[in-house]
């Protein structure tokens, strides 16, 4: 009595994880308005009520999309060995590193959304800065326990490196940008520290 059900919601997450999958690889590579409901649905291989029972709109795709890549890169840096402070912070920056030497780097996802979504209000505009925020706390926690006494606008100088990194390794030469990556993260935590101005998550 319970196979049918359960096959039918089996179909149903994998017509859902189709969609998705596909909308990953074409939104990454081709950018997100250039790409229309009508290619994502005949690509994925599903019907179009299929597409719009998961994703009534497309924009619902993109937030998810978002969020998505949000988690897994949370993931990601959630199964980093634990270090010092110091050692955790050039691994986090060595590592985009690594990903914008990829020969398929198309920049970072959430810039490159906040480009084609610039309504601070809209809710993939959102995810994206959901998706800053956490990345400064991240920074900001690190900062913290190696003793900085002002983390959080260090952090903020972190991801400003971290935006113009990503940037030049999708714009320059990717093993050039690579190769500083050591040294300016030194740089900025060596560095004299301001005080008396305010710090907090960049949006």
């Amino acid at each position: 009595m319970t196979a049918a059900p359960q096959l039918e919601r089996r179909r149903a997450g994998s017509a859902r994880r189709r969609v998705l999958d596909t909308a990953t690889r074409l939104f990454y590579a081709e950018g997100i308005r250039a790409v229309g409901i009508d290619r994502i649905i005949a690509e994925a291989g599903v019907a179009k009520a299929t597409f719009y029972h998961h994703f009534p709109a497309k924009d619902d795709l993109v937030r998810t999309y978002v969020e998505e890549q949000s988690r897994l890169q949370r993931d990601h840096f959630a199964r980093m060995p634990r270090a010092e402070p110091r050692e955790a912070l050039l691994t986090v920056f060595a590592r985009i590193g690594e990903a914008g030497g990829d020969p398929h780097f198309r920049g970072c996802v959430f810039l490159n959304a906040a480009a084609e979504y610039p309504d601070a209000g809209h809710p993939v505009r959102r995810a994206v800065d959901d998706h800053r925020r956490w990345f400064h706390g991240l920074l900001a926690g690190l900062l913290e326990a190696g003793g900085d006494p002002d983390a959080a606008r260090t952090a903020d100088i972190l991801v400003a490196l971290r935006d113009g990194l990503v940037v030049g390794a999708h714009l320059d030469d990717p093993h050039r940008v690579r190769a500083l990556i050591g040294d300016a993260v030194t740089r900025v935590l060596d560095g004299p520290r301001p005080t008396g101005r305010p710090g907090g998550a960049i949006p």
